[in-house]
């Protein structure tokens, strides 16, 4: 029965000096006992965009954690940072010193804060990115430092930035705001290369199915209608494409890279209030803006970021992320807040309410009547 709960008190009790964010304290409930996890505190390390690391970056890394922790990590947690398992109180400040003088890294995000924002490999790597996530990520980084150290949220909020629908760091699921990478115009086609796959002259899915012979590729069972709009047809000799219905799933894109290409006019699209299942349940990104450039300096998303953070921290309530204020307040105050017109994309689902409130603003006319005006259209 005694070892039936945790013996572990977890809870933002420690930190380093001007920061309220970065640290997670635990003690052990049972220091004689178990002397050596009498503290046992982990440290939050920004992890540097898309997680490139040098060797020598490592070594400094792990010769900091040897001196000064339990020699434990974790790379990385689940939402990003470098995650340092076990030290104690009194080697955090000698720590933080170290780290932020000799190495040029800083903590990352704990508590009711901005969390250390996280990206995919975007250009650096993937032939997909509609924008440069790694850029964009370390502007925003560096714009809401403050935010991210020192916590004044309701609670905490995530930032994640994908190159493009196929989301790598799953934005779309885990962040309260998701930046993934889209486009404005059409597909562009390579139309000798869809004949090469139709053919079988080129492996489906850049070759991803070798090793055992799963039959001859099938462009109209595996690719025409495997889209879930029904946007794309095959005749036999040319693939067209209705790109109006195209809704960005990328399924025919990745399974034929050398066909299909992202649109040329890129940009991201931006949706808000996913989270993980702690009070309302989990919920996926609601698409709030279908689509803007994201060019440097980001201007146009760190105006939208301003609004969202002076909102919710007016409106949301202790412990309650943006997606649930948004779910509490409506998704139309929220975008009124935003200054953004409703659109088509918005809708979830058919409204089931059959009471629709207006504003006077949005009433032609607004509310001035008159009852002699009233009688004449229905009289006694």
């Amino acid at each position: 029965a005694e070892f039936a709960l945790t013996h572990w008190k977890h809870g933002g009790i420690v930190g380093v000096f001007g920061y309220g964010g970065g640290i997670v304290g635990r003690y052990s409930d049972l220091p004689k006992r178990f002397p050596g996890v009498e503290h046992f505190h982990t440290i939050r390390v920004a992890q540097p965009a898309s997680k490139y690391y040098s060797t020598k970056n490592l070594r400094g890394l792990m010769d900091l954690w040897e001196k000064y922790g339990s020699g434990m990590t974790n790379f990385h947690g689940s939402t990003g940072d470098i995650i340092l398992l076990g030290t104690r109180t009194e080697n955090l400040e000698p720590f933080f010193w170290d780290l932020t003088h000799d190495m040029g890294q800083d903590l990352g995000g704990s508590g009711s804060n901005l969390r250390t924002p996280a990206n995919c490999l975007g250009q650096s790597r993937c032939e997909w990115s509609c924008y440069d996530t790694e850029e964009c990520c370390h502007s925003l980084t560096l714009k809401y430092q403050d935010e991210l150290h020192r916590p004044a949220f309701p609670y905490k909020f995530k930032f994640k930035f994908d190159g493009c629908p196929n989301g790598c760091v799953a934005s779309i699921a885990r962040s309260d705001m998701s930046y993934i990478g889209t486009w404005k115009d059409d597909i562009r086609i390579n139309a000798d290369a869809v004949k090469a796959y139709a053919a079988g002259e080129i492996p489906a899915d850049g070759g991803g199915f070798a090793g055992r012979d799963w039959g001859k590729f099938d462009i109209q069972k595996e690719i025409i209608e495997l889209c879930p709009t029904q946007c794309m047809q095959w005749d036999g000799k040319k693939m067209s494409i209705n790109n109006a219905e195209c809704n960005r799933c990328m399924h025919c894109i990745d399974a034929m890279p050398e066909a299909l290409r992202v649109g040329a006019d890129q940009g991201v699209s931006i949706l808000f209030g996913a989270k993980a299942p702690i009070l309302e349940g989990a919920q996926m990104g609601c698409l709030t803006i279908p689509f803007m450039y994201a060019n440097k300096p980001y201007e146009s998303q760190k105006a939208i970021v301003g609004k969202v953070f002076d909102w919710w921290i007016e409106e949301g309530k202790n412990r309650e992320r943006l997606g649930e204020t948004i779910q509490r307040l409506t998704l139309k105050t929220f975008i009124e807040v935003l200054g953004i017109p409703p659109m088509p994309q918005m809708v979830k689902e058919p409204r089931s309410n059959p009471y629709v409130f207006f504003k006077e603003s949005e009433v032609p006319g607004g509310w001035d009547r008159d009852i002699n005006a009233y009688r004449t259209r229905h009289p006694k």
